[in-house]
């Protein structure tokens, strides 16, 4: 182990944030750049290499926590960087975007603060790019076998990059201008700056996958013409069909889901626009939904100039500690705090909208709320509780149902539906048509960046299982209790 000592004299110590008033002037990710390296030895040696490390089931990446831990804290950073890439192919994006279900997993967090697994994940692999420990690993042969990927979020580029390394000839399309799927336009560059993707991209190039962007499957290349060129299909197009929100009011201008408004600021950054055509200067925003897109949604409207920002949640605010039912080691709910809400804002818990009130020319100016409780299991509306709040951008951060269904790609494939409305598929993430595979949010319903890397691994074994009749990539993470999951 690091230090059999290390978390008895050491404290729990995380990233450093750069000073509110500074990091709202510009879009550069929040945290201190180089903060963390003084002080990663210590915290790597906070790890007890647990005799059962519960932050591998935590993790659902089966990532080697402890070992990677020792490395770090011996700053033997090279080893550190195999280790963690045996079982990651991007650390670097769940090094950031990740919440870390590993930590709640950590069975020092028993009793004390957690180790810092997440940032010491990203102290590694950051030195590893800084000292050249990041390199192609282009396959010794060619199988002669053809794989189109489609969809460039973190389960296809993940696919991909282990089908190429297989030896197949890879290509992934992506509907988008740019690949990265929601990496690139979902994750504003304040959590994630996209050099980290653009870097990606170039090792997967010179290892041999291919990229084609500004292709959509199923409206501008028949599902059936990719089909018939190529030997087998991974799709991994992600869960984008957003849940909307059916009350009066829902068509006023100014009202926008979130993966309409956020992917704009992005563009900006890219140098496609100036200004964001959906911008939230000087206006009062609204977001509803209490999650993480929510949580990037309030940064965004803050760095745009807002001038004010109130984000909504239909259920009570989390505890600040675990709940009874919510028992170590699993993923507990509770109250968080990130960047976006140090940086300013609101936050209503227990209420729902009821309505939206507009002016003369058809633009939002008003949100109608009511509180909610539950009452023998159901939110009902607290009387008397009703109130107005003023509105002028509002934005829907209230999660995904299913993948896209009008650009005729499961229907043109003739892929069948589970009972959620995600693409169903066998223990080897293949669909009911064979060569045709799946992985990430769109067989498993929207979920965690780890969750889908760790699917487009194994939608990959399976992918070269069936090219090959048998797979040397590693198997797929299989956890026997997914209770204890995200």
């Amino acid at each position: 182990m690091a230090d059999p000592k290390g978390f008895l004299n050491h404290g729990r110590e995380v990233a450093k944030s750069r000073p509110v008033d500074v990091r709202l002037k510009d879009w550069n990710e929040v945290y201190v750049p180089g903060s963390l390296l003084p002080i990663i030895s210590k915290q790597a040696s906070r790890c007890m290499d647990c005799g059962i490390p519960f932050c591998h089931n935590g993790c659902p990446l089966g990532n080697l926590i402890p070992e990677w831990n020792d490395f770090a804290y011996r700053e033997d950073w090279s080893a550190a960087s195999e280790r963690l890439h045996a079982t990651n192919n991007f650390p670097e994006f769940t090094g950031r975007l990740c919440p870390a279900p590993c930590e709640s997993a950590c069975v020092l967090g028993i009793n004390q603060p957690p180790v810092t697994i997440k940032n010491v994940e990203v102290s590694i692999i950051d030195k590893a790019w800084d000292s050249g420990d990041v390199a192609p690993q282009a396959p010794e042969r060619l199988s002669g076998k053809t794989v189109a990927v489609i969809g460039s979020g973190p389960a296809g580029l993940a696919a991909a990059q282990q089908l190429t390394r297989a030896g197949h000839t890879v290509a992934v399309y992506e509907r988008a201008d740019r690949v990265g799927g929601l990496l690139r336009y979902g994750i504003p560059e304040f959590k994630m700056e996209k050099r980290h993707i653009n870097r990606r991209i170039e090792q997967m190039r010179a290892e041999g996958t291919r990229f084609r962007t500004g292709i959509e499957i199923g409206r501008d290349l028949k599902a059936t013409d990719l089909k018939k060129r190529y030997d087998a299909i991974v799709i991994a197009v992600g869960a984008t069909t957003a849940r909307d929100l059916p009350v009066p009011g829902r068509e006023l201008k100014g009202i926008h889901q979130a993966m309409e408004y956020l992917p704009l600021s992005n563009k900006v950054q890219e140098g496609d626009y100036v200004t964001s055509p959906i911008s939230a200067e000087g206006k009062h925003v609204v977001v509803i939904g209490g999650g993480d897109t929510g949580a990037d949604c309030v940064g965004t409207a803050h760095r745009q100039g807002a001038a004010s920002v109130t984000q909504l949640e239909i259920m009570p605010r989390p505890g600040e500690d675990r709940a009874p039912h919510q028992p170590w080691p699993t993923f507990p709910m509770l109250y968080k705090v990130t960047s976006a809400h140090e940086e300013g804002g609101e936050r209503v818990y227990s209420v729902n909208t009821t309505h939206f009130e507009g002016d003369e020319d058809g633009n939002v100016q008003w949100l109608h709320l009511t509180e909610v409780e539950f009452v023998d299991g159901r939110l009902n509306p607290k009387p008397g509780t009703e109130r107005k709040i003023p509105a002028q951008l509002v934005t829907l951060a209230m999660g995904f149902t299913g993948t896209d269904r009008e650009n005729g790609l499961v229907e043109q494939f003739g892929l069948e539906l589970d009972e959620r409305g995600n693409i169903a598929r066998d223990g080897d993430f293949q669909t009911n048509v064979p060569g045709v595979f799946v992985a990430g949010d769109a067989g498993r319903g929207q979920s965690l960046i780890v969750w889908a890397i760790a699917e487009g691994r194994s939608a990959a074994r399976g992918c070269d299982r069936f090219l090959t009749g048998a797979s040397e990539l590693p198997a797929p993470i299989r956890p026997t209790d997914r209770s204890l999951m995200v």
